[in-house]
């Protein structure tokens, strides 16, 4: 046991080296990790929406938050275990650090499954719910069907790449998210035109990227010179870290369920009141804002293991610094959404589609929509910083706000103050709750920063 009482260097540099260095150190290659990440939506929207027509891009629309709902589950594992994993880095307890990676592997394998099991009995009431029509719940039912049929693969991918982050491999983890994502946009084309599989074709492609990148990551934990590695006595549930790593990620998970129940209400409220297209038009918006706000999720899992670490070695002043630049930085990331959003909209739009009336119907909600961003980023960071120190109740209470307390009411509310037009009642309740919570979130911020400093 004393090869495992030796303090990792990797660990070591975030409680020494300056947090300039360490944000981009860690934060860039999650930036390039999560951008190329987001490009597996972003990319089978391109194809389904320039080669399978618009009520295809609105049946992705509609099965996108049911694909969230299943990859929130990963989360939930994923992102508590790789902070957990960080602290306990930390406090130099690398007996329990290794013990993590036989419960992430043993706790996606079962919730991926079960999630799995479920979504395909009963996947069509589940996709009406959701906001699908009969002109288009075929296409969301065929992408959704080869997703759910691979989800445990797609759990342990995420689920591995976090733990990566956490050991101080940030670049391995990048590389893992960037090997997918090329196989994916090479296989898109062969499967949807040169096989003629259409959306199936797209869906199939993603899990094949990410089965490969599966056996990838199996082989660097394979590694015995790994801080953590595979290895006899990891391969048992154990109570104690599966409370604790469910715990912390608790919030991201309802961060993203909350999110998918709130994309549940307003595809409903589209469809009520805008139909089909608006609900295509709003998939067209989300995938523009997707990929910034991959940035900020990329500068997000760079601070994570600097604030998670410091938090643990109890060094506040380093773990505040991280979050405080980590801020400014997602604050200009969704600044630049804003300027695009506001200045070149149609250009935005027509990277989905060529569908003029489509074009038209989407760039005033796009306006309408970016004016909020420059407050985005930070509720974003503040989130994450609570859920990185593993204060899981804040972080879930700033998720809620944004998500449900407030976006929800105004989504229902505010078409019925939009007469004529109610579908603009629907558009302009987004940027209202994201202003809201923002403030929220940043009266949250003040009073625990205060409560360090004094304590």
């Amino acid at each position: 046991m004393a090869r495992r009482n030796r303090a990792p260097l990797k660990a070591d540099e975030l409680g020494t080296e300056s947090i300039r260095s360490l944000l981009i150190k860690y934060a860039l290659p999650g930036i390039i990790a999560m951008t190329a990440s987001s490009l597996y939506n972003i990319v089978d929207s391109i194809f389904i929406g320039h080669g399978c027509g618009a009520l295809a891009l609105s049946g992705l629309t509609v099965a996108k938050p049911f694909m969230d709902i299943c990859a929130a589950f990963g989360t939930l594992v994923g992102v508590g275990a790789s902070t957990l994993v960080a602290i306990k880095l930390g406090e130099k307890d690398y007996n329990t650090a290794g013990r993590i990676l036989g419960n992430v592997i043993l706790l996606n394998t079962l919730l991926g499954a079960l999630v799995m099991i479920i979504g395909l009995i009963w996947m069509d009431p589940i996709l009406y719910a959701f906001g699908a029509s009969e002109a288009t719940i075929g296409y969301a039912r065929e992408y959704m069907e080869i997703i759910l049929a691979g989800n445990i693969l797609t759990h342990i991918y995420f689920g591995l790449n976090s733990m990566l982050r956490s050991m101080g491999h940030p670049r391995t983890s990048m590389v893992a998210t960037i090997v997918a994502v090329f196989i994916n946009i090479v296989l898109d084309p062969i499967l949807i035109f040169g096989m003629d599989m259409g959306v199936r074709g797209a869906a199939l492609a993603t899990i094949i990227s990410q089965a490969i990148a599966v056996l990838w990551q199996m082989v660097i934990y394979m590694n015995p010179k790994e801080i953590i590695h595979f290895h006899r006595g990891i391969w048992r549930l154990d109570a104690v870290i599966t409370k604790r790593a469910l715990a912390i990620g608790l919030s991201p998970f309802l961060m993203n369920i909350a999110h998918c129940f709130v994309i549940i209400i307003l595809n409903n409220q589209f469809k009520a009141y805008g139909g089909d297209m608006a609900i295509a038009s709003y998939g067209v918006i989300n995938r523009f804002v997707f990929v910034f706000a991959m940035i900020v999720m990329g500068l997000n899992q760079g601070m994570q293991p600097i604030v998670g670490y410091n938090y643990g070695a109890r060094r506040y002043e380093r773990m505040l610094r991280a979050f405080e630049l980590t801020a400014v930085c997602a604050t200009i990331v969704m600044g630049c959404v804003f300027l695009l959003g506001e200045i070149v909209p149609r250009w935005m739009v027509l990277l989905f589609t060529h569908d003029e009336v489509l074009i038209e119907q989407t760039i005033l909600p796009m306006r309408i929509l970016s004016s909020s961003m420059l407050l985005v980023g930070f509720q974003m960071v503040a989130g994450n910083f609570f859920t990185s120190i593993g204060m899981a109740g804040k972080s879930i209470f700033l998720s809620l706000t944004r998500q449900v307390l407030f976006l929800i009411p105004l989504a229902l509310i505010m078409p019925l103050l939009f007469e004529p037009e109610p579908i603009m009642g629907v558009w302009w309740s987004i940027p209202v709750s994201d202003t809201i919570s923002a403030l929220v979130a940043a009266v949250m911020i003040w009073v625990q920063v205060k409560g360090f400093r004094e304590g």
